[in-house]
């Protein structure tokens, strides 16, 4: 069979920023562990995978190593593709996915993510973890995600982890977020993931519904400015809603191609 593929930079107006996600539009859907051999072949933090039924589009996310609930990155390289390279007609692109219906707003070349909240609560670090880590966080917090508070964006800039120690631990389908105030902007982190194929993830979308809510109410302002410090980067504004949070972010298209299933 054959498939269109298309990679696409999240998160940054540049291509070799953001975060990379490979997207393939399917007719039907196929049977799961050709998707995640898919995925595995394209060598990417994630692919998205989606069937237009209509009213919605249907979405998934795979990693090279499992199907995720929820991915921003991947979500906003879906609508480029849809807008930018596919002409899809509505600036309101309604998503059916694991984690309910999202919708993004496309405005000119700014995408708008609407995503669940979900604010950490306080929680206690697994020794695993406390151990791979070169510094210890101030505060520890939890949603599906850990959240670590460090006092300086130096600190996070410095932040190593001891894979050995870090993949004993099993938070599927989490991660651990290091974040703390920015220099030139509200917040900054990064993300990492125990037992994933891609370690530390350039730009995570998901991790915001987190970053967000705690970030507004420790700073008393609803609109965010964020930057996540990977080698890569990427830049996100932020926007609390009560329960709902906006993402937003930009894309650029890398490649445009196509792949065989046999």
């Amino acid at each position: 069979m054959k498939l269109e593929l298309y990679q696409i930079d999240a998160f940054t107006d540049k291509t070799f920023g953001g975060n990379p996600a490979c997207v393939v539009p399917l007719s039907h859907w196929l049977a799961d562990d050709i998707l995640l051999k898919i995925t595995k072949e394209n060598a990417v933090a994630e692919t998205a995978f989606f069937v237009d039924k209509g009213d919605k589009i249907h979405l998934r996310w795979f990693t090279p190593d499992i199907e995720m609930d929820l991915c921003g990155h991947a979500t906003l390289a879906t609508a480029h593709c849809l807008k930018s390279i596919l002409k899809y007609p509505k600036d309101k692109i309604l998503f059916e996915t694991l984690s309910g219906d999202l919708t993004v707003l496309v405005e000119d070349d700014l995408y708008h993510l609407d995503f669940p909240s979900r604010m950490p609560v306080v929680s206690q670090l697994p020794e695993t973890i406390y151990k791979a880590l070169n510094i210890p966080p101030k505060e520890v917090y939890k949603a599906r995600d850990y959240l670590l508070v460090y006092d300086t964006q130096k600190e996070i800039e410095e932040i190593k982890i001891n894979r050995h120690m870090f993949d004993k631990i099993n938070i599927n389908p989490g991660g651990v977020i290091v974040t703390a105030k920015g220099e030139n902007c509200d917040f900054v982190s990064r993300f990492f993931t125990p037992q994933a194929s891609i370690l530390e993830d350039p730009v995570t979308g998901s991790a915001h519904c987190s970053l967000t809510p705690f970030w507004s109410s420790r700073l008393k302002k609803n609109q965010l400015n964020a930057l996540q410090i990977s080698d890569r980067g990427g830049t996100l504004q932020c926007q609390n809603k009560k329960d709902r949070v906006l993402i937003s972010g930009k894309a650029k298209t890398y490649s445009i191609g196509t792949l065989w299933t046999q």
